[in-house]
């Protein structure tokens, strides 16, 4: 094995000041794991990190920005019992977040916790699962953030069962992995975006319903006429501001609102007077534990579930990567380390 490695570096905020640093490469100490990796898939959060530090938790450089990551287990340091070297695994979002409740002062990775664009990165071993069998690294690398966070909203906490009608909002890798998951469930979606294009390519995925918001504005009166009145039973609101209140008006009375994320307005903003008549269930998700995680792995397995990814990017290309992200993807954007 080499003895150096490449790794970006974030100097200060600004895609402007990333730089490809050669490094040694670290040896893993008592529980640890050594993982070369082979793909990262970016996120939202990773742009908002590099940009300004506003990802979630309010991080300083200097960091390795990234959180997900597909890898081989190449070494293990003492006491070391989850893997063995040659195991493909992914990471986990949260650091030591195993199961229940949030443990506050968990560490996310890729900022504030290690950062997973680099060649090889140390991990504790309860940081990482098994990788999906049938997966490449590229779709493996997709599920800790973009696919757990679906899972949780829609599974862990949602309980979703065949019948139920799912509202997405948009075609990023929360949205889409929401398709394929109530779509195994048996139940029917209705996704919203601003693109014909990718509606229609959502419907290959097993979307139900398409709705453009330059013709429907107002969509949540469309949500109610394709339920015959009723209202959807899950709507993951994924843009924030005023959006929340068509959220909460496209929702069946007891209906479950789960707050992903804020690509339009960090603020939330609507008239209490729906929720109170309405009955509704707001839950904040914010990724997931381990536990949940090992969980999606088997499913995906199970139900031979493909992630989306758009496109790969060479090493040497995350700015490349960073600017398709910014123009909004169908699905995943992945890094490549291995290249």
């Amino acid at each position: 094995m080499d003895h150096t490695m490449r790794r970006w570096h974030l100097g200060q905020f600004g895609k402007q000041h990333l730089q490809l640093q050669t490094v040694a490469i670290p040896r893993p100490g008592p529980g640890q794991i050594l993982v070369r990796v082979a793909a990262v898939a970016l996120n939202y959060r990773d742009k908002m990190n590099i940009d300004n530090g506003t990802g979630g938790a309010q991080v300083q450089p200097p960091f390795t920005p990234a959180s997900d990551m597909a890898g081989e287990v190449v070494a293990v340091g003492d006491g070391v019992q989850r893997f063995i070297a040659g195991q493909r695994v992914i990471s986990t979002f949260w650091g030591g977040w195993l199961d229940g409740p949030w443990p506050q002062g968990t560490l996310a990775l890729g900022a504030p916790g290690p950062g997973m664009l680099a060649e090889y990165v140390l991990l504790q071993e309860d940081w990482a699962v098994a990788a999906p069998l049938h997966l490449t690294d590229a779709q493996a690398s997709t599920l800790p953030c973009a696919g757990l966070t679906a899972w949780m909203a829609l599974v862990e906490q949602g309980h979703l069962h065949a019948g139920q009608t799912v509202v997405l909002q948009g075609t990023g890798g929360v949205a889409l992995f929401g398709v394929q998951l109530a779509a195994a469930h048996g139940a029917r979606t209705i996704l919203l975006s601003g693109d014909a294009g990718k509606l229609e390519r959502a419907r290959a995925l097993g979307a139900t319903h398409g709705l453009l918001r330059s013709q429907h504005p107002e969509w949540q009166h469309e949500v109610r006429a394709l339920t015959e009145g009723r209202g959807a039973d899950h709507v993951l609101e994924l843009v924030g501001g005023e959006n929340i209140g068509r959220s909460l008006q496209a929702l069946r009375q007891g209906g479950r609102l789960s707050v992903i994320g804020l690509l339009g307005d960090a603020q939330l903003q609507t008239s209490i007077f729906p929720l109170l008549l309405g009955r509704h269930t707001i839950q904040g998700i914010g990724v997931g534990h381990r536990r949940a995680l090992e969980d999606l792995v088997r499913a995906v397995d199970h139900l031979r579930l493909v992630p989306v990814v758009e496109q790969e990017y060479g090493f040497a290309q995350l700015p490349e990567a960073l600017a398709h992200l910014e123009r909004g993807p169908f699905g995943k954007v992945v890094v490549r380390a291995d290249r």
